[in-house]
């Protein structure tokens, strides 16, 4: 003899536990959702502010990276290769490096990929890199830039990168040593001895002025040295007679 089921009874006595309505589903997942998305833009904001700190702290002096961990220092647009810097340049971490880990800077553009760089390693300590006289040897070329990349070595190492921080040049930010001096031939010794020359007018025109006006110096008489030339005529005409 078979039992009639009633499917209906069945699925009233279904385990509460098991069954999520769509609507109880819609409203817990974006409750986790902005929870998450609430700490990680808190975090941002905090590194944000930290990082607008430190850049109000040292106003002129650092200089964002593609990197959000580090700054380093503005350098010139332009500079003469091999030549001190005029600031020490320094690389500071936003976030915990520990001190002794060494930083390294390298500097290229499309034409120059490697540049040769004098003093480019420097080492961690409370959180900046000071590297002592870094000096740029290689040339960035006409009109070109480098960009620096500097490498944490952390672990794993990080890497951020300046774009287009300076140009190096064989004179540096100066006019060329040729038109220079060509200027210099052109203007300086045109008018020095234009002055000279007027100087020496005044002199003489100051020793003229220096003879007494009661004795005055004697002038040449034009009458004079015409009457000397006609007096040598009669001895021709008197030979003729």
């Amino acid at each position: 003899m078979r039992i009639p089921v009633d499917t209906s009874t069945s699925r009233r006595f279904t385990p509460p536990s098991t069954t999520l309505s769509p609507g109880k589903m819609s409203e817990a997942l974006p409750l986790a959702g902005q929870e998450n998305s609430g700490a990680l833009v808190g975090k941002l904001r905090s590194a944000d502010r930290s990082m607008v700190e430190v850049l109000a702290d040292h106003p002129g002096e650092l200089v964002r990276t593609d990197s959000p961990n580090f700054l380093c220092s503005v350098l010139p647009t332009h500079w003469r290769c091999n030549k001190t810097l005029p600031i020490a340049f320094k690389v500071v971490a936003l976030g915990d490096v520990p001190d002794g880990t060494l930083v390294t800077v390298m500097a290229g553009n499309d034409e120059n990929y490697s540049a040769e760089l004098r003093n480019a390693t420097a080492a961690m300590k409370n959180q900046v890199a000071r590297f002592n006289d870094l000096r740029f040897v290689g040339r960035s070329g006409r009109g070109k830039s480098f960009t620096l990349t500097i490498t944490v070595f952390t672990n794993p190492p990080q890497v951020a990168t300046y774009h287009r921080a300076i140009k190096i040049t064989v004179d540096g930010p100066r006019e060329p040593r040729r038109h220079r001096q060509k200027l210099d031939e052109q203007t300086k010794p045109g008018s020095l001895s234009f002055s000279e020359r007027l100087s020496e007018l005044e002199q003489l025109r100051r020793t003229a002025m220096r003879v007494s006006p009661h004795h005055p110096a004697p002038t040449p008489n034009p009458r004079a040295s015409l009457s000397h030339t006609t007096a040598f005529n009669p001895q021709p005409q008197s030979q003729i007679q």
